[in-house]
């Protein structure tokens, strides 16, 4: 890493309580992993017996690039909220623990499906490139075959359309390929299905790098 930083830039977000920054496309400076906040409990676990003056704050939270869940033992002292994006070797994170699908609470549960719409707006050329580069599994199987709602007709649409031009947006997608309603959903969807069945047997988002 350089022994000096760069001045700050007025387009990029700052990480909660350390000033790590982090830009718009979810990556931070030095391609640190970046986790987005889903809750955070500054009480600690629930279940954690420690005197409420010895408890570690923890937020549940997911990996901007692999879907990573994760519990973050936290600094006392940091200002940590939803929806902030944390760097993996962010200052305030004291431990990082991998959680799965049934250990988030409640409020992470309600909030990832907003957090993964909202990364798909912020690094939306990224999710465009899943309809432009999806490949053939098998001979008969194709990635696009496991997004929700894309069956034969469909995936044949698709691959006949990016023939012509690459899909420039989400938008260019909904256009030209009739009857694949809310593209951006069914990506969301397709990510949350893989986040909550550990026994998928392929995968196009959760643990790919």
């Amino acid at each position: 890493m350089a022994d000096s930083e760069p001045d700050p830039d007025p387009d990029r977000d700052e990480d909660a309580g350390e000033g790590v920054p982090v830009d718009d496309s979810g990556a931070s400076a030095d391609d640190a992993a970046v986790f987005v906040v889903l809750d955070y409990l500054a009480q600690g676990r629930p279940d954690d017996r420690q005197h409420r003056s010895e408890k570690t704050p923890i937020a549940h939270a997911i990996g901007e690039t692999d879907f990573r869940l994760v519990e973050l033992s936290i600094d006392r002292e940091a200002d940590v909220s939803f929806g902030d994006r944390l760097r993996a070797d962010a200052d305030v994170i004291e431990r990082t623990r991998d959680i799965a699908y049934d250990d988030l609470t409640s409020t992470a549960r309600s909030e990832l499906e907003y957090v993964l719409e909202d990364l798909t707006e912020r690094e939306e050329d990224r999710f465009v490139d899943i309809y432009n580069d999806a490949q053939p599994i098998s001979l008969r199987l194709h990635q696009l075959n496991l997004l929700p709602g894309i069956g034969k007709k469909l995936r044949n649409t698709i691959l006949d359309e990016r023939k012509r031009s690459p899909f420039e947006s989400l938008a260019d997608v909904d256009e030209r390929v009739a009857g694949l309603h809310d593209p951006r959903g069914v990506l969301v969807d397709r990510v949350l299905e893989e986040l909550r069945d550990e026994d998928l047997k392929y995968r196009m988002f959760v643990g790919q790098e």
